[in-house]
């Protein structure tokens, strides 16, 4: 018997924390209040509690209620998928706010990344991305400057530029990631309301095209208190070599 009222407890909060009756950072009720209202022992009522832990829909603390877990969203990084399109495939709600669309010459830096000349035209975007109407992700944009060219006649705030630029037949054929951790600057504090030294992960992007030419380099900034990566892969290229190396191999 008590292990179907311990059952019944736990299916009874997870259908409040999904329907989101029990939001994020919440507290579910003590062990006190769910004994009084299921009329029973506070064995049932830990057995749920474990079980809702388990499921990573709740977190425990000692000396305090139990608290529904604000889930991270998921972005797998062994495939390209724009911003825009993940969002709404993780069922929340994608914004933008466009700070900055510029040509100006290229650095030693974007010029390397880019395969192009120092000094080259370049087209540098820095655009917030929102989950929810909730600051998650700084974009640090560059293109070479016939692609870029094409951004200035649209708001890129309603739309996603990966698939704007492929629906002028300009997309890309092959993307290299790479990952690292940054501490925030300036520009990220203010713009993902962050202390300055805040850690953010970063995913930086080489895209190029069917041609095999580079298109654009990118430098995006997320919250890692939002977001997570997940890589699913076999750890082994074609070559042989290990996809995952050491900072400082070839």
């Amino acid at each position: 018997m008590a292990e179907v009222v311990y059952k019944q407890i736990a299916d009874d909060l997870r259908s409040r924390i999904v329907s989101g009756q029990l939001s994020p950072g919440e507290d579910v009720p003590t062990e006190a209040e769910l004994a009084q209202q299921w009329s029973t022992s506070r064995g049932p009522i830990r057995n749920a509690l474990a079980a809702l832990r388990q499921e990573g829909l709740i977190e425990t603390t000692r000396g305090r209620p139990a608290r529904v877990r604000t889930r991270k969203a998921h972005q797998a990084v062994d495939v390209s998928i724009p911003f825009t399109r993940w969002a709404t495939d993780i069922g929340a709600a994608p914004g933008a706010q466009t700070q900055e669309v510029s040509l100006r010459k290229a650095d030693a830096e974007k010029a390397a990344a880019l395969d192009i000349p120092e000094g080259a035209s370049v087209v540098d975007v820095l655009r917030l991305r929102l989950l929810d109407s909730r600051p998650t992700m700084l974009e640090r944009l560059t293109y070479i400057e016939p692609v870029g060219r094409l951004l200035f006649g649209v708001d890129l705030d309603t739309v996603s530029i990966t698939e704007y630029l492929i629906s002028h037949g300009q997309g890309s054929a092959s993307v290299d990631h790479e990952i690292d951790a940054v501490a925030a600057d300036d520009v990220d504090a203010r713009l993902l309301e962050v202390p300055v030294g805040s850690p953010l992960l970063r995913l930086r992007r080489v895209s190029r095209d069917a041609e095999g030419r580079t298109i654009e380099a990118s430098d995006d900034r997320y919250l890692s208190d939002i977001v997570r990566f997940t890589v699913a892969a076999s750890g082994r290229s074609r070559q042989g070599d290990a996809y995952v190396r050491p900072l400082g191999s070839a």
